[in-house]
Order: structure tokens, then sequence, then C-alpha cells
């Protein structure tokens, strides 16, 4: 069986912005693994409803927290231009709708037009809740027929009610914000995950071990999860390490015939024991089975 993520965004919500941006770059090497990306646009007003949630920034010490961890965020994943705009939140019920046909209708573009409508907002300040603001940000990747289109079905009964589902499945998976994900694994375990900022399980089992990957999408394949994250640079540069250091006691054994149990265990515990990989060109494959992509 193969592995899935699937994604509930909504433009509304800049965390979801990240997320997407991260899956996008790390899709190549997750689609290596088998694992398959389905983003589906959902409405956080109504997952918030429905849950009983309430936005971060009515919680006086979230929204004091938040702008730290919004700078980190932006610092990361290398977008500094976000800003919240002067008139948020939107009722992103249109773009919503919007990107429901868009996905069925022009799926080539739909992760595009997507990333546009969240540039638009959060980097260019523009209302995309407006008619003619959307419509000029569809503009940028359709035909102007096409992207009429994509308005007068944003408004029909039909992508209203694929809206709503969407949501509702969402809902029925958990969910009480976005971006969520509902991930499978190549065994046909499933497990939700909220947020752009995961602990990840270790190889075999869900939860046993995290391993501590920031910023991240999630898969699986045949043996474990996999996770896509920032610790990779690191966790490689501390293999290396180990590979000179043990590479220096092993010269140091040759010369003078000697070394203590503490260096091969320090060795070993840097470069093989704990971290036995093998780096392709962005992947990173810890304990033989989970491995990290660099963003």
């Amino acid at each position: 069986m193969s592995s899935k993520i699937t994604c509930y965004l909504d433009c509304v919500s800049p965390y979801s912005y990240f997320a997407l941006l991260y899956l996008e770059r790390n899709r190549d090497i997750l689609e290596a693994h088998d694992v398959e990306i389905d983003i589906v646009p959902v409405f956080l007003g109504g997952i918030n409803v429905g849950s009983g949630n309430k936005p971060p920034w009515t919680l006086e010490a979230k929204a004091h927290y938040s702008k730290y961890d919004s700078a980190r965020a932006k610092r990361y994943f290398g977008v500094p231009n976000i800003q919240t705009p002067s008139f948020f939140p939107i009722l992103s019920l249109l773009p919503q709708r919007a990107l429901g046909f868009v996905k069925e209708a022009h799926r080539e573009q739909f992760i595009s037009v997507f990333l546009d409508i969240y540039q638009a907002m959060w980097e260019n300040g523009k209302d995309v809740s407006k008619p003619e603001v959307l419509a000029e940000v569809l503009g940028q990747r359709l035909k102007p027929d096409e992207a009429r289109q994509v308005m007068e079905q944003a408004s029909s009964a039909p992508y209203k009610q694929r809206l709503n589902d969407n949501t509702r499945e969402a809902l029925d998976r958990g969910a009480f914000g976005c971006p969520w994900y509902w991930v499978r694994n190549s065994k046909g375990e499933e497990e939700p995950f909220f947020g752009s900022d995961r602990y990840v399980p270790s190889p075999h089992t869900f939860l046993p071990r995290p391993l501590p990957c920031s910023y991240i999408g999630f898969a699986a394949e045949e043996e474990g999860w996999f996770a896509t994250g920032r610790s990779v640079s690191r966790l490689a540069a501390v293999a290396e390490r180990g590979a000179r250091l043990r590479g220096r006691w092993e010269k140091r054994t040759m010369k003078h015939g000697e070394r203590s149990s503490r260096d091969v265990r320090h060795a070993n515990r840097l470069s093989t024991s704990q971290v036995p990989l093998h780096v392709g060109v962005s992947r990173l494959t810890m304990e033989g089975r989970c491995a990290a992509a660099a963003g």
C-alpha cells in the first residue's frame, strides 16, 4: 500500500502557507518514496466552530507569543515579506470554493494558484475575499475565460457543497485548526498531525520516540515513517564529525596500538550507531528506515 499525506489548508492561515511551501519543496522526494500528497481546501472558520476552537489571536497570551513564532517561521521558510494585512481576518469562503473548482478543472495549476493566493494576501496585502481581487490573482495562471469560469463556479451550489464536504471530512478526522494532516503509512496505519512544527514518530510505531524535525511534511514507507525537516543538516554534520573523529582515532590506533573504549563508543555514536545514514541528493536515511529531506 502506498503512503499518503492529506493536508487540509485555508488561505486565511499563514501556517497553512508555510505547510504548503514545505510540502511542495519536498514533493519530489516524498513521491520518490511512493508517498502521495493531497492538498484539500477547507474553511477554517467552519473547523473552529465545529471543533469549539478559537483563533489564537483571541487569547492574549497566544497573541503575544505569535509575533515571536511568526518571525522565526518567516526566517525558516524564507518568506520574510509575510505581514498580517490590515483587513485580516477575511471570510475565506470565496477563494476556498474557487480552489475547489481549480483543483478539479485545472489540476495541473492547482498548487500554483493556491500559492498565488497565499502570496497575494500574505505578502502583497491583497484582500482575496473580494471577487475582483481574486479574479486578478487567478489571471496570473489561467486564461481570462478560465478565470471567469472559476469565479462563476465558486458561487455555485456544487462548489459551496464541495467546501462544506471537505471541511466536514477534516472535522470527522479530528481537525481543530489548519494546517491539519491525515497521514497513512504503507501498513495502512493512519494518524492525524497538526500545525507546521511537529515531532515525528520513529520507525515501526507511531509514538515511541520522537525525532525532533521541525516545520515538516510527513510520509511513510514500508519500514516506517518519513519526515522532511530542518534537522537534516544538523544530523549530517554530526555524522560527518563522527566519521572524522573515528578516522583520527583509527590512525592513532595504528600508530600507538591503543584507544580507549570511550573513544570507540563516542565515535560510533556520532557516526554510525545512532545515525547510520546514507545521504542522497537531499535525503538522509536514519536507522535504515526513517528519512528526512532537507528544505
